[in-house]
């Protein structure tokens, strides 16, 4: 298995890869809605996505954005998404790209790595758990939805 980060090279692997793990999400499939994007944000560099190859096919990825904290005045990254390919799962491709996250927090400074999940996503609180993630009880998440 080949881990690595992503390049515009890599567009149309990612985001049939976006575009599966949106609809997991219950969203309408847009493949092409998910291309526009990925490219968006390879080209304008204000993510990072490493994905994750076997035999020449894209079966999972991570997106990380940066934001920082105030608080201890360091960068801090939001793992926003992490999906893997129904057909490659259970073989530690989760496990390899959290790997793969927390390395490169850890050599860009971070104090920390966040992230959320579905309350009904077990498999994937369980993974998370395993690999050092604590669910935050000391804070509430709030959101203001604009549209």
């Amino acid at each position: 298995m080949e881990v690595y980060q992503a390049t515009v090279e890599d567009l149309e692997g990612v985001s049939n890869l976006f575009n599966l793990y949106r609809v997991f999400y219950q969203q309408t499939s847009d493949l092409e809605g998910a291309k526009t994007y990925i490219k968006e944000r390879l080209e304008k560099q204000d993510s990072v996505i490493f994905v994750v190859k076997e035999k020449q096919k894209y079966v999972g990825f991570t997106q990380l954005y940066p934001t920082f904290s105030s608080i201890s005045m360091k960068r801090a990254w939001i793992l926003n998404d992490l999906y893997v390919d129904v057909e490659a799962r259970k073989q530690g491709i989760g496990e390899l790209l959290l790997h793969k996250a927390k390395d490169y927090a850890i050599e860009t400074g971070a104090k920390s790595i966040s992230l959320s999940t579905a309350p009904d996503n077990y498999y994937a609180q369980r993974l998370y758990e395993k690999n050092g993630y604590i669910r935050d009880s000391q804070f509430y998440h709030y959101e203001l939805r604009l549209t």
